[in-house]
């Protein structure tokens, strides 16, 4: 091979290269990283508060978090809100204590970056 074809086909390479590891951050999504209560969980004493962790910031007034009881039953919850300084990270509250039986969490989120993203994870209350 000609010295110019070389030089042509590695800058190629190195052109797409840079284009893939520099623009990879534009297509992620929000993932789920950390909840609680955990997934599966078998607790003993009803949680407080639902928290969800993402792995990048999501926009709360365009993401929910609801939750069913025994028998797929809703559960009334308060409001969804950020924690404090994360924007990955989101609260919501059951508005009563929750009584023993098998809660489904269900999420919705759009992230910063506009991306939806949604899922759902289960625990249960002794």
């Amino acid at each position: 091979m000609t010295s110019k074809l070389l030089t042509t086909i590695a800058t190629f390479f190195t052109l797409l290269l840079s284009a893939l590891m520099f623009s990879s951050p534009a297509f992620a999504h929000a993932h789920l990283v950390q909840q609680s209560p955990s997934a599966d969980a078998q607790l003993t004493a009803a949680p407080q508060e639902i928290r969800l962790t993402f792995s990048e910031g999501i926009e709360p007034g365009f993401s929910t978090i609801t939750l069913n009881g025994p028998g797929k039953t809703p559960v009334s919850t308060g409001p969804l809100h950020k924690v404090a300084d994360d924007n990955r990270s989101v609260v919501v509250t059951p508005a009563q204590p929750l009584p023993p039986g098998s809660y489904q969490v269900n999420w919705q989120v759009v992230s910063v970056d506009g991306h939806k993203t949604h899922g759902n994870y289960r625990f249960t209350l002794k």
